[in-house]
């Protein structure tokens, strides 16, 4: 007899390069215009504010050659991002000890409603109808530090049926992925599980169906999706 009133959700999953090991998703944290020309972009001064987080759900996060275009949205942009994944956690982890805590690494989307994101944000609500919709965060497997050591420069670049549209550096980034770690387990425990996306450089627009994108991260796998 099943101890469970219904049947237990499935648990998601990410692939590791080059095994067959899975890495368990516990939450995604996704911090908020890290890159100080997408904050200016956005309408916003990057050195009067402090980092900003919001959540998506484990299973938004999808490995696959297909994103397909959300409901209930006429607007919805492409966000390059570099994920993190965090191998154990903690409260109030110190910054230079943070990166102790780091499995790997991988390349990301933050594909966002635009359109209910900013309905949203002008009514003071919350983002998830225009962040954590389903598969929101196409993602390839995840790269172990062993391999890929801790990234913190290299160019992150997005194209758009082979058009240049978003394109940084990684040592742009406001807040620094130790930084990140360190913020985040002052609010939350931080567990093993947990992956963080990182923000986008400046670029982000809308994508159509048939559009195909790609993400590429010095050092890491490239990300390649349709849009359909």
């Amino acid at each position: 007899m099943s101890e469970f009133v219904i049947a237990p959700p499935e648990l998601a999953t990410l692939p590791v390069k080059g095994t067959d090991s899975r890495f368990p998703v516990r939450r995604v944290y996704c911090i908020g215009r890290n890159y100080a020309a997408h904050a200016v972009e956005m309408g916003h001064d990057p050195d009067k504010e402090p980092p900003f987080f919001f959540q998506k759900n484990p299973n938004n996060l999808v490995v696959g050659s297909e994103f397909p275009y959300p409901p209930k949205s006429e607007d919805v942009h492409h966000e390059a991002e570099l994920a993190v994944a965090l191998k154990s956690g903690g409260h109030n982890i110190p910054v230079e000890a943070a990166l102790d805590h780091v499995y790997g690494y991988a390349v990301s989307l933050d594909m966002t409603r635009r359109d209910l994101q900013g309905a949203a944000k002008k009514m003071g609500r919350p983002w998830e109808t225009g962040k954590a919709f389903e598969q929101s965060a196409p993602i390839t497997p995840l790269v172990p530090v062993s391999e890929s050591a801790h990234p913190d420069k290299g160019a992150i670049r997005l194209t758009v049926n082979g058009d240049l549209r978003q394109e940084g550096d990684l040592n742009q980034m406001i807040w620094k992925v130790p930084e990140m770690i360190s913020y985040l387990s002052d609010y939350f425990e931080l567990a093993a599980g947990d992956v963080i996306l990182t923000g986008t450089p400046s670029g982000v627009g809308p994508v159509e169906r048939g559009d195909k994108l790609v993400v590429t991260v010095d050092g890491l796998p490239s990300l390649e999706v349709t849009v359909v």
